[in-house]
Parts: C-alpha cells; structure tokens; sequence
C-alpha cells in the first residue's frame, strides 16, 4: 500500500497541478484548511507565479472584500500607492499583515511593470465587504454605482437622486453595529429604510444592464465592469443585512450562503474576463456541500462558492470554458504551534504523512481514493485548522499535501 501511494506523489508545482486535467482550467482553485499559515501563503505563492508566468493565468482572486480589492488591483497594474499602504487598505481580514500577502502583491507589481495593460496580471478580491465582527455599510457600493449611472444615463432614468440615496442609507454605523452579528434585533437590514433600498439598488443593477451597450461604448468595459461589481456588492449587501435582522434559525444559514453566492457572482463575472487562480479556505471552494458546527447550531451546511462555480462552469470538458472549474484541496499532516500532531494512518492525511516524499506534494485525488479503499474522518484539536473528509477526495481533482505548518 504504501509504495503503492508513493508512486501517485508529484512535486507541487505548476505542471504537476496542470496535469490533473486534460485542459487548462478556466478556474483553478487551491484551497487552504487553515488561515494565515506561512508555508501555505509560501506554496500558493510559487505555484500561482508559475502559473502566471508560463501558462497563461491573468487573474488571481483572493477571499477579501471585493470593494477594497481595487486598491491593490490599481497598485499591481499603475504602481499607485506603497506596498505597505496599498495591502493595509486593500486587503481585508487583516490579511495585509501577512508576509505572504505582501510577496504576492510585490511580485505581481514588479511582473506588470514593464507589460502592456492587456498583458498584465490583475488583482481581485472575490469576497463580500464582511468581517466576523460587521457587515458593511451598503453606502460605497450604492453611491459608487449610483454617480457611475448618472454621469451617464438620463437623470430620469434613475430611481432617485443621489441626495435621497443618501438620506436612505443614514449613518453608516447604523449598518455595522457589531452587536448585529449576535442580536437580529439590532440590525437596521430590515427597516423600512433598508427594504426600499434593496429595491433602489435592484432598479439601478438593472438599469446598468439595460443600458450596457451604451454604456461600454461611452466608459469602455472596464468602467462598466467595475460598475457591475458595485451592482453585486450593493444587491448582496443588503440581502445580508435583511437576513442578518432574521430571528429565526434560518438565519446563519441564510448570511453563509448569501456570503458564498456572492463570492460566485464575483469569480463568475473575473472568469468572463481571462482565466482565473483562486485561494481561499477550502469551506468557500470545494465541489460538494460545506458545513460547519458555530453559532450553536450542530451542522450548517451549505453550497459554497467553489460548488456553485462548478455547477455553472461545469466540470466536464468540452464547454466553452474548456475544463471549467479546477479544485485542489490543500492538505496538512501538522500544525504543531496549535497543537494538532501527526494524523492517524487510517485518515487521508496520516495515509500521506507516513509516506518518505518531500514536504509538499501533489496527488491525483480520484487516484488517491481509490489506492486508499475507506478511511475516517480525522479530528481536529484546533477550530482553526479543517480536516479534509472522504468526500474531498471525490469531488477535487488533486490534492496538495504539506507535512508541516505553522498558524502565522
């Protein structure tokens, strides 16, 4: 058995992760079981700039708010802005205190500087404007999209002016009260306020759409694409706002899965443009459905962004986005700082972490499944660190497997 897995062992690069598919995905996604780890932000790094530099990649999407995302997306392709100002503003989560994240934003500067603007590589956050502690106000969408359409369109056209847009939405702190996230009955998403604003920001997304052709001629896609960004974060916003005043237990469930809808809405709309690397905690990109055990409720379960991509994309071959959706899981054996020590053999990991290879690998997962037979789940010692299960093996295509991190 154990040779037998040896054999299926490739280094983690570039073209071993590409060899898990017959075409070049138009979405490939690598997935981290835990936050903040420096080997794992280490190992993205590398693959992602082969990835860029010799196959073609023009796009890498990372699970931060998509709104804040355009700083760093201005600062990779203009130069705008120092480093350290540019990944502190931009990059939500505080995942700009991160060296990994700073490398990545440094490199992908330094390989745009010399290239044409349809040559370059291009940042974006694929992520809602939502932290653990507050959702966003809907304001900098709203009034974003809103001044986009009016320097534009008839006036008549639009469903209120921008004073009244404003006067609607009030004091921003209204809309991120951290109590909120506990308490429905301190959210405003369900005011008269609120709801009359889901449909000022449904009227202006459609009327960004009805006057696309026009509107592309007049500002170029770009502009208008960015436009339809705001479209999405202001609609998904607001519909998390409404969910979050829910008192029922429909509504955990309902902030997971409009979070992950909107996550897909944004990596659907980045692979229109050009193929599409991805990284993010392996709940958002998985094919089948996540769950997770908080707010007190023994299972959530959801289809996350990855599974919901993959649907629309298709996994097959043949469509018009070639493979369409690609999925490695990344795997680890310990995090030792957290204390989760080496894994049983009979789990996916322990399988890997017995083997003599070097300390990170790529595993054909389909492969790899069926080389292993049954195996059990393993069980994690730390919340912050998630396991892989039997059902990843079934729905990634590789697996990415790392013996030993830290947290960071």
């Amino acid at each position: 058995m154990t040779h037998g897995l040896a054999d299926l062992l490739r280094p983690a690069d570039a073209g071993s992760l590409l060899d898990l598919f017959p075409d070049r995905p138009r979405v490939l996604a690598l997935g981290e079981p835990t936050h903040r780890s420096p080997e794992l932000l280490a190992l993205r790094n590398d693959v992602f700039r082969e990835l860029v530099e010799h196959h073609g990649y023009r796009t890498i999407a990372l699970e931060t708010d998509c709104l804040r995302g355009l700083l760093v997306d201005e600062h990779v392709t203009t130069g705008a802005g120092a480093l350290e100002d540019v990944v502190a503003a931009g990059l939500s989560h505080d995942w700009g205190s991160l060296s990994g994240n700073r490398d990545l934003v440094a490199w992908m500067r330094a390989f745009n500087a010399d290239r044409p603007a349809h040559d370059q590589v291009r940042f974006a956050g694929f992520d809602g404007p939502l932290e653990i502690e507050a959702a966003a106000s809907p304001r900098a969408a709203l009034a974003g999209l809103h001044a986009y359409l009016a320097a534009h369109v008839d006036a008549a056209l639009l469903p209120c002016t921008a004073d009244a847009l404003d006067r609607l939405v009030g004091p921003d702190e209204r809309w991120t009260e951290p109590a909120a996230m506990f308490d429905p009955a301190r959210s405003v998403g369900r005011s008269a306020q609120a709801r009359e604003l889901r449909l000022v920001a449904d009227d202006l997304a459609a009327l960004l759409d009805a006057q696309g052709p026009g509107l592309v001629r007049a500002t170029g896609r770009e502009a208008w694409e960015t436009a339809g960004l705001r479209a999405r974060t202001a609609t998904g916003l607001l519909r998390y706002h409404f969910w979050t005043a829910e008192p029922s237990e429909a509504r955990m469930p309902w902030l997971l899965r409009v979070r992950d809808t909107m996550m897909a809405q944004n990596l659907l709309a980045l692979a229109e443009r050009a193929p599409v690397l991805v990284n993010a905690h392996t709940s958002h990109l998985r094919r089948g459905a996540s769950h997770l055990t908080m707010w007190g409720h023994d299972r959530l379960e959801w289809w996350g962004a990855g599974a919901q991509v993959s649907a629309r994309l298709g996994t097959g071959y043949g469509t018009r986005y070639g493979t369409g959706y690609g999925y490695a899981a990344a795997a680890v054996g310990t995090v030792a700082d957290q204390g989760v020590q080496a894994p049983p053999a009979d789990t996916v990991e322990g399988a890997l972490y017995t083997l003599p290879s070097s300390d990170r690998s790529v595993v054909d997962a389909r492969r790899l499944a069926d080389a292993l037979g049954g195996v059990v789940p393993r069980e994690s010692s730390w919340f912050g660190y998630a396991p892989l299960d039997a059902g990843h093996l079934a729905e990634a295509d590789g697996i990415v497997f790392v013996r030993d991190v830290t947290a960071g």
